[in-house]
């Protein structure tokens, strides 16, 4: 009986859990502002969970529940992948963050541990109340954009670490032109697989749930204690919160940037997906556990103390 009273009720309470963070927020809780990134964003995900499942019958964390839970450390673990860049970029800078070791770095895993649930879910919701549901196009040739796209990602990368100052948008492309057409070769779910249908709805719900996901990580983090403030050249006059008006560009592309890395990440998860309907690759491996488990420790703890060097400018009185 508990267990559908959940079901039924969960996304009302997390919508008041969020309801209620915010007006302690703007009450002035020092640790309500101090901690506001996970009370708006958990919150959140599990409220457009809800709509979800009330309109489809199934969700992502009702009824694929272990792949929600693999979604949070690949996605602190691709949030670090652009902190580390960010690193040579010198974009973004933290404030007023946690001056517990222990603390600060279970929230960098929790408040990272979001980006992708965030923005599959919102695309999720997106696709299930039926937003674009019409668009199409001619089918293309997706083998003959493999080097096109090669070739773009390598000077996406390259251009950005060579003179950040100029090309430091083009971060948030390189690896969805570098990783799609591995992707489509091997079999698994992308986007060329899609236009090769004269499919797009998806990449343009991926582009939409990045731009509402980006309005949402602006409008929280302007209003939190600890947040993050921009150092972006040229752009930085003209903001929205504390993002820089044309930054806001950089959020759907970024969404497909996502996608594609972690579709080639399951491909050596035996082919796993978080979407329910997703292909199984052509050709995947299934590495060990303990594998995934040393190259996410050391990460962390790599690019966390890297941040703690270099990224946060202040912390707040213990």
């Amino acid at each position: 009986m508990w267990k559908e009273r959940l079901l039924r009720y969960y996304g009302p309470l997390a919508l008041v859990v969020l309801l209620i963070s915010e007006i302690l927020l703007f009450a002035g809780v020092p640790l309500v502002g101090e901690w506001f990134y996970l009370l708006a964003w958990w919150p959140y995900i599990f409220f457009v969970d809800w709509l979800v499942r009330r309109r489809k019958g199934r969700s992502l964390i009702v009824d694929r529940t272990r792949e929600f839970l693999v979604l949070i450390p690949w996605s602190t673990f691709i949030w670090l992948v652009f902190e580390w860049f960010n690193l040579y970029l010198r974009n973004w800078h933290y404030v007023d963050i946690v001056s517990s070791l222990p603390l600060r770095w279970l929230g960098y895993f929790l408040s990272y541990g979001t980006v992708l649930p965030g923005l599959f879910e919102t695309y999720e919701l997106l696709e299930a109340y039926g937003v674009l549901r019409k668009v199409r196009a001619q089918p293309l040739s997706a083998p003959r954009l493999y080097p096109w796209f090669t070739l773009l990602g390598i000077v996406c990368l390259v251009l950005p670490l060579a003179y950040p100052r100029y090309f430091f948008p083009l971060i948030w492309s390189c690896f969805f032109f570098l990783l799609e057409p591995v992707n489509h070769a091997l079999g698994a779910p992308s986007l060329l697989g899609e236009w090769e249908r004269g499919c797009w709805r998806k990449f343009f719900l991926l582009l939409l749930s990045g731009l509402i996901c980006g309005f949402l990580w602006e409008f929280w983090n302007y209003w939190a204690t600890s947040k993050w403030v921009y150092t972006v050249p040229f752009v930085g006059q003209i903001k929205l919160f504390e993002m820089p008006l044309l930054g806001f560009l950089g959020f759907p592309p970024f969404a497909v940037e996502c996608y594609a890395m972690m579709n080639f990440i399951n491909l050596f998860r035996g082919g796993r997906s978080w979407e329910a309907d997703a292909p199984r690759p052509r050709v995947c491996y299934r590495l060990p556990w303990w594998v995934f488990l040393v190259l996410h420790v050391s990460f962390y703890a790599f690019v966390f103390h890297q941040i703690d060097l270099h990224t946060v400018v202040s912390y707040l009185p213990s």
